[in-house]
């Protein structure tokens, strides 16, 4: 894809000091973009798109152990024309299309090429939307939902206890972290086990680590 006219100023929101290094220094090389701001964590990110007019966020699917979905559902409330373009070490199948139902306008993996993440922003920046040809074609055949999997039928705040669950944290740990009472989690640990089909925190784990979700 040509350079675009316009100048697309940048909020990298990664908790990873390499990789946004590693951003900034291609992108000081592309003349129509630019990173203006880094944010290390979902808090930081809104503080920096409040205090920072910005083109686009790049942002990663975890930051400092938390899920950046609810931060990206608060960052559209305040912004709703801000595009936002997730980049995640995780596969497009397991979180693209909650991410964009929540207001992304693209997914790119970080072990694509960068000029695949080159032509996403120039994309979205411009009022498209980016998923990869190869995720673009199991969505057109698996159009009827009959090839989802089970974590794929949880709501964003049932998968959210759902990571945490199989990454070990007690109900506990969860509550504290999602600001929400120990009987609202455990509620939620039922649904996601009924949902699932499983009996056990221990089931939950060996699914994400087999599926790639932790």
């Amino acid at each position: 894809m040509e350079p675009s006219s316009k100048h697309i100023k940048i909020l990298v929101a990664d908790d990873h000091p390499i990789f946004r290094q590693g951003i900034h220094r291609a992108f000081s090389a592309i003349k129509d973009m630019e990173v203006v701001e880094e944010a290390v964590n979902g808090g930081e990110m809104l503080q920096k798109a409040r205090e920072t007019k910005v083109d686009l966020v790049l942002l990663d699917i975890t930051m400092g152990g938390e899920w950046s979905l609810e931060y990206m559902k608060q960052l559209k409330e305040e912004f709703p024309g801000l595009p936002v373009v997730v980049v995640s070490v995780y596969p497009e199948e397991h979180f693209a299309m909650r991410y964009l139902k929540a207001g992304a306008s693209g997914y790119v993996t970080k072990e694509s090429p960068l000029e695949v993440l080159i032509n996403a922003i120039r994309k979205v920046a411009s009022g498209g939307k980016f998923l990869s040809p190869e995720y673009m074609e199991k969505l057109t055949f698996n159009f009827n939902g009959f090839d989802k999997q089970p974590h794929e039928y949880l709501t964003d705040r049932e998968f959210e206890v759902f990571c945490l669950l199989s990454g070990g944290k007690s109900l506990t740990e969860i509550a504290q972290k999602l600001c929400l009472s120990v009987k609202t989690v455990s509620t939620h640990r039922t649904h996601i086990l009924q949902k699932m089909n499983m009996k056990t925190n221990s089931e939950l784990t060996q699914y994400a680590l087999l599926n790639r979700l932790l």
